[in-house]
């Protein structure tokens, strides 16, 4: 009898998917067809030795890096061709995305990452008005990310060809098909191909979704749930929310404290497929309270 998916098991307990976004102030995605092993970044068909610079840089500076190919049968091809890279920062209330393509993928050493994730133009790219949707496929991962994952954004490109890609691993396999709307660094989880065109859709308008939102990379996991809590209290859907500890601010003044408990599930489960069922526990907006400003 085959082992339920952890994917299936997150869903069949209802796991509280905010707060569980990957943090990154900005975001770079590199094309590289091919496969991609657990380690994309080293395993793939990408120079390792550029792999593992662009990694370090990146944590050294919060930006966060993905691989990313066209939906669909991708050719296993060692040619050299020109690569398509997204350069996104997440700023809240300044988002931008960035597009270049390169002749060689190792002009992204020339890169002030630094820079990107401070919300600043990189002179590398051209800007991109409309959004990107970025859905994990990295079946050496996680296998559920290439069953669920891969169909997904095969379906989306369809219709919507230049505004999904596959990409390398973003977390939390267990809420696949998994994906990262970029500039603004949303994370959703348990998408299905209506919900994500319809996120698109919104993110076209600036409108934020928070139906099935994991939270926005910006933040850390507790600021993740306080933003979407606030958005739903007061059906804000615009980017003018900031998150500094405890607090969510308004662009227009207001300003909320927001408790965010940890939960406990009622059950074990796997982290992601083949792994052993542990304790489990969420993230949970418990009170909301409007802070008065003092006169």
């Amino acid at each position: 009898m085959t082992e339920p998916r952890c994917a299936a098991i997150s869903a069949d307990l209802e796991e509280p998917q905010a707060g569980t976004a990957a943090t990154a102030a900005a975001w770079i995605c590199l094309e590289q067809p091919g496969p991609w092993g657990r380690d994309a970044l080293t395993q793939s068909r990408l120079d390792p030795a550029l792999g593992a610079e662009l990694a370090r840089r990146a944590a050294d500076t919060d930006v966060r890096v993905l691989l990313i190919r066209r939906p669909g049968r991708h050719a296993d091809t060692h040619h050299d061709a020109p690569r398509r890279v997204y350069l996104a920062a997440t700023t809240p209330g300044r988002p931008r995305l960035e597009r270049a393509d390169l002749a060689d993928p190792a002009a992204l050493l020339d890169l002030d990452f630094a820079a990107l994730a401070a919300g600043e133009p990189t002179g590398m790219g051209v800007a991109v008005a409309d959004p990107l949707l970025m859905v994990c496929a990295n079946s050496r991962r996680d296998v559920c990310c290439a069953l669920l994952g891969r169909p997904l954004a095969e379906d989306l490109a369809a219709t919507r060809p230049d505004a999904v890609w596959e990409c390398t691993h973003t977390g939390g396999h267990r809420f696949a098909p998994t994906g990262v709307l970029l500039p603004g660094g949303y994370t959703y989880g348990r998408l299905d191909t209506d919900f994500a065109a319809r996120l698109l859709d919104h993110a076209a308008r600036g409108h934020v979704v928070t139906e099935r939102c994991r939270g926005r990379s910006t933040h850390t996991a507790h600021g993740q749930v306080a933003e979407l809590a606030v958005r739903d209290l007061i059906g804000e859907h615009r980017d003018v929310l900031t998150v500094r500890g405890d607090t969510v601010h308004h662009a227009d003044g207001r300003a909320w404290h927001v408790t965010v408990d940890t939960a406990e599930l009622p059950v074990s489960r796997p982290a992601g497929c083949g792994a052993a069922p542990t304790p489990a526990t969420g993230l949970v907006a418990t009170a909301v309270r409007r802070l008065v400003p003092v006169s």
